[in-house]
């Protein structure tokens, strides 16, 4: 696709969403009911799909937001490289990036705000904004991009996206025992993820292939043994320090150093701080003030 033509695709987008009334953006509806439901009278618009540009040696990639997150890790797979997001069936790039979650490998890969580079979206005018830049080394000021992310679209509608990209590990390798996480993240150099259920701990090691024999003789030496990968996630999210001030009854298992646990059973977020939600009601009011941008979502509820 050249430029131009993905630069009227996105001018129809914008077209579309228009400067009244109630709209959001639907993508593969993977993760639809997070933070609320929008009501009935929303109208539904679907993002420009498609990768855009693509040179393996910049390590970056731009895409239509509407883009499926298989899709792209199919064609960064073509060059050895990845996008640092989760690979879910069906969901949409947009899609997981206004969601926000980050996938099991957080701790080592970092966090999924750092990939998107460089955002164009759709203001709650009907104009079309892009934020953000092309390259890697593009702080200057505020970053948009960054509060984009987790904010299930209430801020902006995501047209197009250009994500940083990493190389594929050579080799990875989940290890499982009943060994103590803390002590196994201290001693390993950089374990892409560790879970603990109270009683057996994953971990998941990926690099080179010398470095991963290395680092996996070391969790062996702690009681793990090779696994074919991680458990099953319990259904439900919530923050480790909830889990623990609740002293859940429970199955639960902690994505170690990242804050976050999964449960068996849902369970009421605490409340979020009084100058949190402060904050998130001056931006609301400064990017969206009448509120039509995916109406009924609200981030802190996204848990």
């Amino acid at each position: 696709m050249t430029g131009e033509e993905a630069g009227e695709e996105l001018e129809s987008f914008a077209a579309e969403v228009g400067a009244d009334g109630p709209v959001a953006v639907v993508g593969g509806r993977t993760q639809w009911d997070i933070g609320g439901h929008c009501p009935e009278e929303t109208r539904l618009v679907r993002s420009p799909a498609g990768v855009r540009g693509f040179d393996p040696a910049d390590m970056t990639i731009r895409v239509g937001a509407g883009t499926t997150v298989e899709e792209l890790d199919a064609a960064l797979a073509e060059a050895g490289q990845r996008a640092n997001l989760p690979v879910l069936a069906g969901a949409t790039v947009g899609g997981v990036l206004a969601v926000g979650r980050d996938d099991l490998h957080a701790l080592g890969r970092g966090r999924l705000r750092d990939a998107l580079l460089e955002a164009v979206y759709v203001a709650d005018d009907g104009r079309l904004v892009t934020a953000g830049g092309p390259t890697v080394k593009n702080v200057s000021g505020f970053d948009l991009c960054r509060l984009l992310v987790g904010s299930l679209g209430t801020l902006g509608l995501l047209g197009e996206v250009i994500l940083r990209t990493w190389p594929r590990p050579a080799a990875q390798q989940w290890l499982a025992g009943p060994c103590d996480p803390t002590e196994l993240r201290r001693s390993l150099y950089w374990p892409s993820s560790i879970l603990w259920d109270g009683q057996m701990t994953w971990v998941h090691l990926e690099g080179h292939e010398s470095d991963v024999e290395s680092e996996a003789e070391l969790a062996r030496s702690l009681g793990c043994e090779p696994t074919g990968g991680p458990p099953p996630l319990p259904a439900h999210r919530m923050p480790t320090g909830a889990l623990e001030a609740e002293g859940f009854p429970g199955s639960f298992l902690v994505q170690i150093g990242t804050g976050v646990a999964y449960v068996s059973e849902p369970c009421p977020d605490p409340d979020p701080d009084t100058t949190v939600v402060a904050l998130h009601q001056r931006l609301k009011a400064a990017f969206d003030p009448r509120g039509r941008l995916n109406p009924g979502r609200d981030p802190l509820a996204a848990g």
